[in-house]
């Protein structure tokens, strides 16, 4: 994995199972000489933590993008097809080029440059941690904006996955702009509300 001489860059995403708003993804290349404390799979850091590590990913990494694909995207071509769309718009934005891009998964983006996907790499790999605390924090602000927009949803609490209470507040209020037609509860609630 580290056979390639050259700057790494990480990829990680947020936000793929959530029934609404973007995914997010982000390429992140740390700076050896300057390390960061504390790197690890976003998810189980708290988000006070995660949105310190954010500001000292942004701070001390070489460069480091974040980068969406819009939940019309994601309806036209399916949500894995708007990942991989969101990781090559990350990875083709950061101004230095890697000599090999590590993805956390198993499935890889097209890029122009040596790629390898590592399985629980956001656990394993400091480059894919760092963008997947970005990718998340990115995902958990734009779920805050968006519900001081629709606060009827409770996006703040949930961040868009299907819980009980998203679940109930679609079929109270519908869809609004931002839910993911292409999901099956969304889809659902739409279908059940152009039957009545």
């Amino acid at each position: 994995m580290w056979d390639t001489p050259g700057l790494l860059a990480g990829v990680d995403e947020a936000g793929r199972g959530p029934l609404a708003g973007p995914v997010v993804a982000a390429a992140v290349i740390l700076d050896e000489l300057n390390p960061i404390e504390g790197l690890a799979d976003s998810k189980k850091l708290t988000s006070a933590r995660r949105e310190r590590l954010y500001d000292e990913i942004r701070a001390k990494a070489l460069c480091c993008v974040v980068a969406e694909a819009s939940v019309e995207e994601i309806d036209a071509m399916n949500i894995l097809q708007a990942t991989l769309l969101a990781m090559r718009r990350a990875v083709e934005g950061l101004r230095l080029k890697p000599a090999k891009v590590l993805v956390d998964g198993n499935q890889l983006p097209r890029l122009s440059v040596l790629a390898e996907s590592v399985v629980k790499g956001d656990a394993l790999v400091p480059a894919i941690s760092a963008a997947s605390i970005l990718a998340k924090v990115h995902r958990d602000r734009w779920c805050l904006d968006y519900d001081r927009e629709f606060p009827q949803y409770g996006f703040a609490a949930h961040k868009g996955y299907g819980t009980e209470v998203h679940l109930a507040a679609l079929r109270a209020h519908g869809a609004c702009p931002q839910h993911r037609r292409s999901f099956a509860p969304v889809a659902q609630v739409m279908h059940a509300g152009s039957a009545s």
